[in-house]
């Protein structure tokens, strides 16, 4: 499906502003129809990373916190980012064992994602974890979480109520949503 001719043209690039977590730049460009105008992208400094911990009897372990940007609070499975020089699986792990206290004896990639490419270029790394073990979580300062293991069916009610809206988050669940119903688990 690739192949596709890239219409837009950039004339000039400026970094407008920059921090530890993202860059934003403004680019001059020339649109697809011929007309000058400017694009604002973010250029994110990790990989986003999440899972999808899996209890033996389906249930699922999802977070809660309170999301700044939104300024609600979220419902959403251990995330976080994937800094430079640490491999996205390490990463999910890492991020699974702070914000919970899992660890886990299997990790699935059940999906990479650009979570939003008309303004940003952040990509995703979406995991499925099995096999778990609890331990203590150790969350980072920035954070203050409600860690709950949930039934299957809590979980999916939450999404198709649209109490969960995390894009990662829904992605993993449609994606367990489709292996349970081609009868895996």
């Amino acid at each position: 499906m690739s192949g596709h001719e890239n219409p837009w043209r950039t004339v000039s690039s400026r970094r407008v502003y920059e921090n530890p977590w993202i860059k934003v730049r403004e680019d001059q460009v020339i649109r697809p129809d011929g007309q000058p105008g400017i694009y604002g992208v973010v250029e994110f400094q990790n990989r986003a990373v999440g899972v999808l911990p899996v209890e033996d009897d389906g249930s699922v372990w999802l977070v809660g916190q309170h999301r700044y940007p939104l300024n609600v609070y979220s419902w959403e499975m251990p995330e976080g980012g994937c800094p430079a020089g640490e491999s996205p699986e390490e990463a999910v792990l890492r991020e699974l064992k702070e914000e919970t206290g899992i660890t886990c004896n299997r990790l699935e990639l059940v999906s990479t994602c650009h979570l939003s490419n008309s303004v940003s270029d952040e990509v995703a790394y979406i995991y499925r974890a099995t096999g778990l073990t609890h331990g203590e979580s150790q969350p980072e300062g920035s954070e203050r979480l409600d860690v709950r293991r949930v039934s299957w069916e809590e979980a999916w009610r939450r999404y198709r109520e649209g109490e969960i809206t995390d894009s990662m988050t829904v992605v993993a669940i449609l994606e367990e949503a489709v292996r349970r119903l081609e009868g895996e688990r």
